[in-house]
């Protein structure tokens, strides 16, 4: 079994990282980047429409 990853990338420190899409919150909660803290809603951590599509289908 293959298991799902996104990729994120911080809005404003331009930290990027993956993560498992059952890790996260909902898109519409905030998220705070574990680098600089910085909090905005999950799917401005979204590194690629694909990524966004990817965390969609899986939550």
């Amino acid at each position: 079994m293959v298991e799902a990853f996104v990729r994120l990338l911080c809005p404003e420190c331009k930290k990027d990282w993956e993560t498992k899409p059952t890790d996260l919150p909902g898109l519409r909660q905030n998220f705070s980047c574990p680098g600089c803290h910085a909090t905005r809603r999950l799917a401005e951590f979204m590194r690629t429409e694909y990524d966004l599509d990817t965390l969609k289908q899986l939550r």
